[in-house]
């Protein structure tokens, strides 16, 4: 496997982590010959690092309401184990199937 670099350093697993806004705001790309308008490059580059942020933040806060729904299932569980009493022997269904 190729190995990937990020911010000149390799990577430990062999693929990048996630792109911060700040790093998409302050990467420099090489001159060359007939290269591109650095005031546009600029302006992209502010665009993607703020949908970027967005884009994360949103993730944050999807991940919390997760987290919440997963402890208030755990306790509605653990009350409504509480509450039922136990299962009685198994009995089989007296029907055809």
């Amino acid at each position: 496997m190729a190995q990937v670099y990020r911010g000149g350093q390799p990577c430990p697993a062999g693929y990048p982590g996630r792109l911060t806004p700040h790093e998409v705001r302050t990467r420099a790309f090489a001159a060359c010959r007939r290269g591109v308008d650095p005031d546009e490059v600029r302006e992209f580059q502010a665009r993607v690092a703020d949908e970027l942020a967005v884009l994360n933040e949103t993730v944050r806060l999807f991940s919390q309401e997760n987290d919440r729904i997963k402890r208030a299932l755990r306790d509605w569980q653990t009350m409504h184990a509480r509450e039922c009493p136990p299962p009685q022997e198994h009995h089989h269904n007296s029907g055809r199937w």
